[in-house]
């Protein structure tokens, strides 16, 4: 019987059965006529959109002749209202976007935008800009995200989506046939869009029925379509839900069905050839028209279905069927799925229809319950999965929990089927049941939730501020809280403007706590927007990110803490971010002060200024008294200036360098702990000026920047004795390093004469060795000899006679000094030298030095 009962409210279409449950009934509005209203439903068990058509002319009973835009769920609930008061002419249509923004535009091609609590959305947009200004918009056809508009001249404009707001104007459609164009351009009978993603282009494509035909409009193309002989003219057209198909009504009261090219796929002759008031796919097997109190539902077979009603109707299309939504109540016209059919269908002998009637049997204690079940033993997890399938479309709770015991009950008797299946759909119609709930008035289908998704659902949930019914199904589904959470969170600080701020903040973090990991940063963000300052400070405080934190405690300006937050967080990124803030914001002194406590920030500072900002760290520096911080960077500075192309040749940039030297001497002086460096300073300006000099009168430029030791070897290579030798006694330079640098410097432009006159002068303090090296350095042997007889010491005679390759004098010299090692060093100079190693081994028998081999 109760299959009976279930299968009698279907209405078989050929071969498939179809059904209209009722989702609710009665609605929860009052004194609401569909007849005198604009509406819009927004797809997946939306919410709808209700204002009076200023288009019809209606009696007013005891409402208000202002307009209001109404928002409702789809259990007639009501969400918001508002007055319309939008300027720009008659409202031409308003659809839902993806996204529950509702899209209003008017007659001048403005596009208003509200949310779900009736809220304009700023900024507006005009389709139709200031080049078409004076056009008014007379046809709009949406989806998606995206609508088409159709001028009064028939020009085509898109939006291909609200998020982007491009407008894009698509290509004009072709003139009528001159015989057709009398006083007015014919506009198109009916439009119809294929959507972006049923496209080749990726572009929308727009179907407008002018004259007897069909063209396709794109962005840069218009393509006649052939539309067969005598279907035209076209008074309705929709496209199918997967851009495949094209339903239209012809002028005769013909339903016909093409493909997207218009090649005819089938055709059905109406009773009247008026046009129907609404035409609408229910899913992708039929085809529903409605007139003024008649449905009519065509398939591929003869036989029509019809539903008549009393009042007026809206069709909503979903991808599973149509919702209809009346005056009292709001049903779902679908196919029947095949496992209810199964399970259902008067007389089916199916495995889970006998699993089905043998939970009745059981629950009456009958045997037959037993008999069922052998008789689908090989069966039964086929038969499972069709009752947990039909359980999931159903609505009917009672009938839900019955196909799941059902279910249960078969499981039990079945070892190969998969355990959580079951466990999975009483998840899912959990869900499902909760939203469909009047209150919250979202009627989805299981189809529609899958598409859907859980995650898009609680998005829609958290912006219906149903946070309680989000939280528990995230919760439920083990999906993550921090989404609702915040967003209560913000909403909260939003409507409760009358509450203190610390008790407001208990509320909060009350909740926010049950969610680890949640940002405090982006929720003190929300409570600065809406001019809480101190409830942002107190919120940001529990933030432990640093990188979230800091950057906000800048926004709200709590500079202070923002610098002490990262500088606890050891990110050099973060301090600089808080640096370069507080220095574009604070005054220098103040902003020497915040960073002088703080070591890190100090240092980070610091290192930057030395590169970039040696004024700005002088001040920083003389501040703090830190003189011989300064004098470095005023030492560091001449350093520069020298380095400067132009600072050569007697520049006058030498003089400015030479001032910062001196600013630098005067600095490190003031200092106690700094008196090497004074001196430094004192002795390097003195130099300098002594080198630009030279370079002055000696027109080269080669003494800036030479050490001492260079700028008197380069006074003595050009001939200038008598200012090395006042350089020599400026700078107190000893006698040993004045010898050996100007043997040196003698030996370098071979002036021998001039170097055995210089060693002759009076005893070197150096000795002779550096006379012989540097003859020896230059390749002159002979001078060499001059000095090498005058060495003191025989080793030093002896390995300077090898090395200008006299073996006998080395020898003897060896001898002298009665040191074998030597011997033995002396012999491996002269290895190739037969004669010479001789030499040294008779020295070595004659002498009996051990080791020498």
């Amino acid at each position: 019987m109760a299959n009976v009962s279930v299968a009698a409210e279907w209405q078989l279409l050929g071969d498939r059965y179809y059904r209209k449950p009722e989702l609710y009934h009665p609605m929860q509005w009052r004194h609401i006529d569909l007849s005198r209203n604009k509406v819009a439903c927004a797809p997946f068990g939306g919410p709808v959109a209700l204002i009076r058509d200023d288009s019809k002319i209606v009696q007013l009973y005891s409402e208000s002749a202002l307009r209001k835009l109404r928002l409702f769920n789809s259990a007639g609930v009501s969400l918001s209202d508002v007055v319309w008061k939008n300027p720009g002419g008659r409202l031409i249509g308003l659809s839902w976007s993806d996204d529950h923004t509702l899209v209003c535009i008017v007659q001048d091609g403005t596009v208003y935008r509200y949310n779900v609590h009736a809220e304009l959305i700023d900024p507006n947009l005009s389709i139709l800009g200031k080049d078409y200004f004076d056009e008014n918009v007379v046809e709009c056809v949406f989806w998606g995200n995206g609508v088409v508009c159709v001028t009064e001249t028939c020009k085509v404009f898109a939006v291909p989506d609200f998020k982007t707001r491009t407008v894009v104007r698509l290509a004009d459609p072709p003139p009528p046939p001159s015989s057709e164009l009398e006083l007015e351009l014919e506009l198109p009978h009916c439009v119809a869009v294929i959507e972006p993603q049923y496209t080749l282009s990726g572009n929308v494509e727009v179907l407008l029925a002018i004259g007897d035909g069909v063209v396709m409009v794109e962005e840069d193309e218009v393509q006649a379509l052939p539309v067969p002989p005598g279907d035209g003219p076209l008074q309705k057209m929709v496209v199918s839900g997967n851009g495949r198909f094209v339903a239209a009504f012809t002028h005769d009261g013909r339903l016909a069905v093409y493909s997207t090219r218009f090649e005819k796929m089938f055709e059905y002759q109406c009773e009247s050839a008026l046009p129907p008031e609404q035409l609408a796919w229910c899913g992708l097997d039929s085809v529903l028209l409605y007139w003024d109190d008649m449905l009519l539902m065509v398939g591929p077979s003869d036989e029509p279905v019809r539903y008549l009603y009393d009042e007026p109707i809206v069709l909503v299309p979903e991808c599973d069927g149509v919702r209809i939504l009346t005056n009292t109540s709001m049903e779902f016209l679908q196919l029947v799925p095949n496992s209810t059919v199964s399970i259902f269908k008067i007389g089916s002998t199916s495995p889970a229809a006998l699993l089905y009637d043998a939970l009745d049997h059981f629950d009456r204690r009958s045997a037959k319950a037993d008999e069922n079940l052998r008789l689908i033993r090989s069966s039964l997890p086929e038969a499972v999965e069709a009752c947990v399938d039909a359980a999931g479309h159903e609505f009917d709770v009672s009938r839900q929990r019955t196909l799941l015991r059902a279910a249960s009950y078969g499981q039990a008797f079945c070892s190969n089927f998969q355990r959580d299946r079951i466990q999975e759909m009483c998840k899912t119609l959990r869900v499902l049941n909760a939203v469909r709930n009047p209150e919250i008035g979202i009627p989805l289908s299981i189809q529609q939730y899958k598409l859907l998704t859980p995650s898009v659902l609680i998005g829609r949930l958290i912006n219906a501020h149903q946070h309680l019914l989000a939280l528990r199904i995230s919760e439920y589904l083990g999906m993550n809280q921090e989404v609702v959470i915040m967003h209560w969170a913000c909403s909260k600080i939003t409507a409760s403007l009358a509450i203190p701020d610390a008790a407001l903040l208990e509320i909060l973090l009350d909740k926010l706590r049950l969610c680890k990991g949640i940002s405090y940063a982006a929720v003190s963000a929300h409570a600065d927007k809406n001019g809480r300052r101190k409830l942002a400070a107190m919120l940001i405080e529990h933030e432990p990110r640093s990188s979230k934190q800091v950057p906000l405690l800048l926004s709200i300006g709590e500079e202070d803490t923002a610098l002490m937050k990262a500088t606890e967080s050891g990110d050099t990124d973060l301090v600089y971010l808080v640096l370069f803030h507080i220095w574009q914001k604070k005054q220098p002194l103040e902003f020497f002060g915040m960073i002088q406590a703080r070591m890190l920030a100090r240092d980070l500072f610091i290192t930057y200024a030395r590169c970039y900002k040696h004024e700005f760290l002088k001040d920083f520096f003389l501040s703090n008294g830190q003189l011989q911080e300064v004098a470095f960077l005023l030492w560091k500075e001449s350093w520069a200036i020298g380095k400067n192309p132009m600072a050569s040749r007697g520049s006058p940039l030498h003089g400015p360098r030479i001032k910062l030297i001196e600013k630098a001497h005067s600095l490190f002086s003031e200092t106690k702990e700094h008196t090497f460096e004074s001196k430094a300073a004192e002795e390097h300006a003195k130099l300098i000026r002594m080198q630009h000099e030279l370079e002055v009168t000696t027109k080269q430029a080669i003494f800036v920047d030479s050490s001492i030791s260079d700028t008197i070897r380069t006074c003595i290579v050009l001939g200038n004795h008598r200012a090395a030798m006042k350089v020599k006694t400026e700078f107190k330079v000893s006698e040993k390093r004045w010898y050996w640098l100007k043997v040196f410097a003698l030996a370098t432009i071979r002036d021998w004469d001039a170097l055995e006159k210089f060693s002759k002068e009076k005893r070197p303090p150096i000795g002779y060795r550096p006379f012989v090296e540097a003859c020896i350095e230059a390749d002159e042997k002979g001078e060499a000899l001059k000095y090498i007889p005058k060495l003191a010491d025989p080793r030093e005679r002896a390995e300077s006679y090898a090395r200008i390759g006299m073996a006998k004098e080395a020898a003897d010299a060896a001898s002298q000094a009665k040191d074998g090692e030597l011997l033995g060093r002396l012999k491996l100079t002269f290895a190739q030298n037969a004669a010479a190693s001789s030499i040294f081994d008779t020295l070595r028998d004659r002498l009996s030095f051990q080791g020498v081999s």
